[in-house]
């Protein structure tokens, strides 16, 4: 598990293969993670947006953005924390992911950007 803490607000995550939606003969390698955010600051927060680096083993990079997570904005007291799972498609079977949240303090509705640390999606059969 990767774990990191920005500005008050811990972001957890875990990985695996998910090998019903892979096709590894045509070069089509799917993974899940899940993701915790963990509110350990003093404020409430909603997280706005989310921003994702996403590379394959060949140095192919891509990059998402988009409002909220998996269709939501979650709002979340201190020590108040959300869990979604989602999941990346790759062409190769090693990739990895970085980015960021955009969150917002609702007492002043200032944003500031929390780190979702990198992490990698590794083909079991690759781990020897």
């Amino acid at each position: 598990m990767m774990n990191c803490i920005t500005n008050g607000i811990e972001i957890s995550v875990k990985t695996s293969y998910f090998a019903p939606q892979s096709d590894p003969k045509a070069n089509y390698y799917f993974f899940v993670y899940e993701i915790t955010i963990t509110n350990k600051s003093d404020y409430t927060v909603k997280l706005m947006k989310r921003h994702w680096d996403i590379t394959d083993a060949l140095g192919e990079k891509r990059e998402v953005e988009g409002e909220g997570v998996v269709g939501e904005t979650p709002t979340l007291e201190p020590n108040e924390s959300f869990t979604y799972n989602s999941g990346c498609n790759f062409s190769t079977e090693i990739g990895k992911m970085s980015g960021f949240y955009t969150m917002q303090k609702l007492i002043d509705r200032s944003s500031f950007h929390v780190a979702i640390p990198e992490f990698v999606m590794v083909l079991p059969a690759k781990l020897n």
